[in-house]
Order: structure tokens, then C-alpha cells, then sequence
């Protein structure tokens, strides 16, 4: 310990406050992983204010800044306010969101109160945050923070994903719950005590939620979303020490909550699952789809009309059977043509369907008429019911579903209008413009 006091003190006031701030992103990003999957946001912002009065105790009861006293007294008025939160939800019908707010109103105003009658020197570094005031002491503090979490979530990954997701579940396996979630919340309080004089009491909850929500839209893995939220956590608290030690004139924690909230943005627009970009791109081709499998389906309902005498159909008459102008007949046609599951005919009067579009076609026809059957067989709809619930579920069943309702209705050959259910082969070989019964899936 006295070396790593020793190489502390040598440090530049820069280096111990990027040091710092490295610290600072490493505790809340892994402890804020567990704050978003399990719901509880708002502790970090109710422990943060609770923290305060503790810190104005310690300042008013050391002669000079004895560092281990105030975050002692922080510590424990965190983890009093803790207990009061749990006291209230527990001997009263008041819900978590409500306790939490009288804690987080009620503590902070003590705080308050209690400065503004003493006016102790040194409380604004810890209501706001400042890097540039960290000296060894605080340091040390914060990578012994660090290290702590660290090592506690490492020895406790198992017992707290569980907890995370299902504490009734983690009762059943024999987990301790209680001291589990006495160890939690006794390292979120130390963590966010630790972090107050990096971003301060009104801030740190940003530190907390920011970068594990914005980890939590990148991936469905825990172990993945700890990683990820330590680098985005990393990331803000370095931007905003950078920026703060350019310009003397800007606070750390502002800007450290600021870089976070505009990482969380970029992730919120552009990440590939969960992004709002990558959802309208998916809500798109799934619109395109539909429309695709509806054309498709409208062919080879007239190719069906037609005895399936050609396989292919005139623009004119796809027009006619999609009841739509000419102009728009000629648009769906290139759109099949484009997805390679049609082909024109020599001056594009006509279209023809590629085996990929016939199979498509048979398949979509199929769902619909199986499901149809499935109504009217086995959930007791009336024939003329059917119809609507099948134009959309035709677009959403999948092969396994397909094969259950197959079997469940006995392998049909007729639906319940009397239409026969095509039988969609693996192979389909068109043999220049005309198809067989095999081809179009047709018969049984």
C-alpha cells in the first residue's frame, strides 16, 4: 500500500485525475450492468443525494479534510438511506418508486440544510465533482474502489446474474439472498461515494445508468454488457477529464454525464439490433416482404384460376388480380424481378416466376389455407371468419410451425373453401414456360 501511495504522490494532478476518472468507469460500469437489468435506476440516484448529508457530517467533524472520515459518514448515510427505502416499501403499501423518492428528497435537503447553516469549504468539490482537486488519498481510494468491484462481481457472477434476473429463483437455488443483496447495494453505495468527487453527487447516477443502458442496446449477454459499459463508462469519464483540464472554466461531471448521453445517442440511432435506424431498416424490408409474398401469391392464385396452363402472367392482368393501375403492376413486377424470383419476358409485357419465386408462392399460399383449416377445424371459427387472421399470419409462420400444423390437421389436401393446399417440394425445375402439378406444389 505504501508503494502505490508512494506512486500516487508522484503523479502530475493530470495523470492522477485521468487515473481517477479511469477508476470511477470501471466501478460504475460493472455495477450499473446490474442497476439496468435489474430495474432499479433509480437507487443510484436516491443513494447518490443520500451520500450528502454524510459528506457535510464528515466535514464538519474533521479538523482538516480527513478523506477516510467523510466517506465513512457517506458510506453510512448511503446505506441508511438504503434501509429506509426497504423499511418503507416493507411496513407500508408505499411502492419502491415512491419510497425512493422520499429518501432521495429527504436526505439531499438534509444536506442541504445542514451546509447552508456551517458553510463548509470543500462540500462544492463533492456536490459537483472535480478532478483537479484529487490528490494521493483519493486516489488510492479509487482504484481500492475499483479493484473491490471487480473482484466481488468476479466472485459473485453467478449469484448476482441470477439475483438479476429472478430472485425467486436464485431463493429456490439456496442462494442467501438477504446478504446478497446486502453485498449489491453496500458496493453501489461505496462505488458512488468513491465517485463523488469525480462527477459529483448530482451527476453520479449518470455514471451509473448511462453507459450500462447504452452496453444494454448493443447485446443480450450480461458478461458482454459489464465489458461494454466499462469502456463507454471509461470513455466519458476520460472525455470529460480531458476537456475539463483544456478549459479551466468547465466542471468534470457535467461533461463526463454529457459524453456519456451522447455515446448513449449514437448507440440509440445506429446499433444493429436495437437501434431506431436498424429497426426502420428491418420494419422496411419486412413491409417490402410482405408486399413481395402478397404478389406472389396473387399469381399464382390466378395461375391456379388458369389451370396452371403458364407460369407466367401478363403485367395487364397482374394489374387486374392486384387491383391496382397499370403504372403500380409494373413497379411489383420489377420488384420480383429484382429479388430474382421472377423473370421478364421479352419486352416486358409479362412475368414469369423463377423456381425461388414458385416456391415462395406455393409456400405462402399453403400457410394461408393451413391456417384457415387450423381455425376451422380446431378453434371452432366460422368459414367466413378465417379469411382476414390468415392474410397475416401467412407472412409469419415459420417451417417448424408449418410442419406441427401439417400433422396436427392430418396432412390436409383441401382447405375449408374446398382449394387445394399446396404440397411445396424441395426442388422446383421449370421446363421452358410451362409448370406441372410437382412444380407448383399442387396436389398431394
Amino acid at each position: 500500500m505504501n508503494e502505490l501511495l508512494l506512486a500516487a504522490s508522484t503523479m502530475t494532478a493530470a495523470q492522477a485525475a485521468l487515473l481517477a476518472a479511469l477508476c470511477v468507469g470501471v466501478s460504475c460500469g460493472l455495477l450499473g450492468s446490474y442497476v439496468v437489468v435489474r430495474r432499479v435506476a433509480l437507487v443510484g440516484d436516491a443513494l447518490s443525494h443520500a451520500v450528502f448529508p454524510g459528506v457535510v457530517a464528515g466535514f464538519m467533524w474533521s479538523e482538516e479534510k480527513n478523506l477516510y472520515l467523510i466517506f465513512g459518514c457517506a458510506l453510512v448515510a448511503g446505506l441508511l438511506g438504503v434501509m429506509m427505502v426497504r423499511a418503507i416499501v416493507q411496513t407500508t403499501r408505499v411502492k419502491d418508486d415512491a419510497a425512493l423518492g422520499i429518501v432521495l428528497a429527504s436526505f439531499f435537503g438534509i444536506g442541504l440544510l445542514w451546509n447552508s447553516t456551517k458553510q463548509q469549504s470543500g462540500v462544492k468539490s463533492f456536490l459537483f465533482g472535480n478532478l483537479s482537486t484529487i490528490d494521493s488519498t483519493d486516489l488510492w481510494l479509487m482504484f481500492a474502489a475499483a479493484v473491490l468491484v471487480t473482484v466481488a462481481i468476479l466472485l459473485l457472477l453467478r449469484p448476482f446474474q441470477v439475483l438479476s434476473f429472478d430472485e425467486g429463483f436464485a431463493v429456490g437455488l439456496g442462494y442467501p439472498v438477504k446478504i446478497l443483496n446486502f453485498i449489491f447495494f453496500g458496493l453501489l453505495t461505496f462505488s458512488v461515494v468513491v465517485a463523488l468527487q469525480a462527477v459529483g453527487v448530482v451527476l453520479v447516477s449518470a455514471m451509473l445508468i448511462t453507459p450500462a443502458a447504452t452496453a444494454y442496446l448493443l447485446t443480450d449477454r450480461l458478461e458482454r454488457m459489464m465489458i461494454y459499459s466499462v469502456i463507454f463508462g471509461c470513455i466519458a469519464c476520460t472525455v470529460g477529464w480531458y476537456v475539463s483540464s483544456q478549459r479551466s472554466g468547465l466542471a468534470p461531471g457535467p461533461v463526463i454525464s454529457l459524453t456519456g448521453a451522447f455515446v448513449f445517442g449514437l448507440v440509440y440511432f445506429f446499433a444493429p439490433k436495437h437501434g431506431i435506424l436498424s429497426k426502420l431498416i428491418r420494419h422496411l424490408r419486412g413491409r417490402q416482404r410482405v408486399l413481395r409474398e402478397n404478389i406472389l401469391k396473387a399469381i399464382y392464385k390466378q395461375l391456379e384460376v388458369e389451370g396452371f396452363s403458364d407460369s407466367g402472367i401478363s403485367i395487364a392482368v397482374l394489374a387486374e388480380v392486384r387491383r391496382c393501375p397499370l403504372e403500380d403492376a409494373m413497379k411489383q413486377a420489377k420488384l420480383l424481378v429484382k429479388s430474382g424470383e421472377a423473370t421478364y419476358e421479352e419486352g416486358k409485357s409479362a412475368i414469369y416466376l423463377t423456381p425461388t419465386g414458385w416456391r415462395r408462392a406455393a409456400e405462402i399460399v399453403r400457410n394461408h389455407r393451413l391456417w384457415e383449416l387450423y381455425l376451422t377445424n380446431l378453434a371452432d371459427y366460422e368459414e367466413d371468419h378465417v379469411h382476414d387472421d390468415a392474410e397475416v399470419i401467412e407472412h409469419l409462420l415459420g417451417a417448424e410451425t408449418v410442419r406441427k400444423l401439417e400433422r396436427e390437421l392430418d396432412f390436409p389436401q383441401l382447405d375449408p373453401h374446398g382449394k387445394p393446399i399446396p404440397v411445396v417440394t424441395r426442388d422446383v425445375q421449370l421446363e421452358g414456360s410451362r409448370t406441372t402439378k410437382q412444380e407448383t406444389g399442387y396436389g398431394g
